[in-house]
């Protein structure tokens, strides 16, 4: 009998994992950002370029990307201490994602605007106290 395919729920299966890696909000910025300067930033750089983010939220990011393999930390011997992160090979291969989803971003922005509204627009019903 043929072993079934895995479905989106199996833990195991290569679209969850991909959806679990975008799912972080700050990864996929951090990515675009990165490529956007060539593949490769200082942390202030990388962190002005991402408004809205907090230093401890970078901080904490860049450390799983690091231990993810999709980017690389260096340190210079330098005072005061200067830190570059660039994309590794396997964090290059995700910007390619991030051009097609930047790419439907702009094809569908009316929709997307849609959304926006509506939930600017959606009523959160409150507890009883």
């Amino acid at each position: 009998m043929p072993t079934p395919k895995p479905i989106v729920l199996d833990e195991n299966c290569p679209p969850r994992r991909l959806l679990a890696l975008f799912a972080v909000k700050w990864t996929s910025m951090v990515l675009e950002s990165l490529h956007l300067h060539g593949g490769c930033c200082r942390t202030g750089v990388l962190h002005r370029s991402l408004p809205g983010v907090s230093k401890k939220m970078l901080t904490q990011t860049l450390r799983e990307m690091e231990r993810d393999g999709l980017i690389a930390r260096k340190v210079y011997p330098v005072v005061p201490p200067m830190v570059e992160y660039s994309l590794t090979p396997a964090g290059q291969r995700f910007t390619t994602l991030l051009d097609l989803l930047k790419a439907w971003g702009e094809a569908n922005a009316d929709v997307l605007k849609g959304l926006a509204r509506r939930r600017n627009n959606a009523v959160v019903p409150r507890k009883a106290t």
